[in-house]
């Protein structure tokens, strides 16, 4: 490289915001959850899924691809004070309104971020202020409007899987927390955002920690399975467990 060439790659990593500090669940996950709409019986001998509406009908569904992307905008353009004295309700709507309103895909400098006083992290401040949060984060109907929508509908083939597992894998190297949509095309038997925010590498597979809003107390995992290029994600209240195609979104202008 010639020495105005390393200037210039010198002036673009200063002009690069540094990726923010790790996404902690604990402290960077919502304490609420996106509710469900249906109560799932799943049949293991027969592998037939029944459902019926909850009774009474959740206040806050439909939202998981809403909580994901909010979740990394504040790890990404927030900034939590836990030492500064707690505001009246109406700041901290507007520092939400302007954490949402800033670009999911790209971290912010530090010296811009909102900050929120009071708190240690959205966990608490979520579980202070749910109604606010739920208020002003997005409306349902953003979950299913996706601009990365489009890619669900074209195969998904396991080239395409093991490339997205090595770019995670990288992106968690580099200090990045990658958002993916969990899909199973044209069945929907799953069609759902979660937070990536972990990994452990063996030969076999990739075992992937990430944040599901649908789930509050604990982590859940996605593993990759190196053999045959495949996700899985396991069994809970809405999902019979299995293969899913993995598609990272909120990474370019395109997803």
């Amino acid at each position: 490289m010639t020495t105005s060439g390393s200037h210039m790659a010198k002036a673009a990593a200063a002009a690069s915001p540094a990726p923010p500090r790790r996404f902690e669940f604990d402290r960077d996950a919502f304490a609420f959850a996106n509710e469900l709409l249906w109560e799932y019986r799943f049949d293991s001998a027969t592998g037939r899924t029944t459902f019926a509406r909850r009774v009474p009908p959740p206040d806050y569904a439909h939202h998981c691809f809403v909580l994901v992307r909010a979740a990394r905008q504040f790890l990404y353009h927030a900034a939590f004070d836990p030492a500064r004295p707690l505001a009246a309700e109406a700041d901290y709507r507007r520092a939400v309104r302007e954490v949402v309103a800033r670009n999911p895909r790209v971290p912010c400098a530090a010296d811009r971020r909102v900050v929120i006083a009071g708190y240690e992290g959205l966990r608490a401040f979520s579980r202070a202020h749910e109604a606010l949060l739920k208020a002003e984060c997005g409306a349902g109907w953003e979950s299913y409007f996706l601009r990365s929508h489009w890619r669900m509908v074209f195969p998904v083939s396991r080239r395409h899987q093991e490339r997205t597992a090595r770019q995670l894998t990288d992106a968690l190297r580099q200090g990045r927390t990658p958002i993916v949509h969990l899909v199973r095309f044209p069945a929907l038997t799953i069609n759902h955002g979660v937070v990536v925010f972990g990994g452990r590498e063996s030969p076999p597979q990739v075992r992937f920690q990430v944040y599901d809003p649908n789930v509050t107390a604990q982590p859940a995992e996605l593993t990759y399975d190196r053999a045959s290029r495949t996700f899985l994600f396991p069994a809970n209240q809405y999902w019979a467990g299995g293969r899913v195609d993995v598609i990272e979104i909120y990474r370019s202008w395109l997803l």
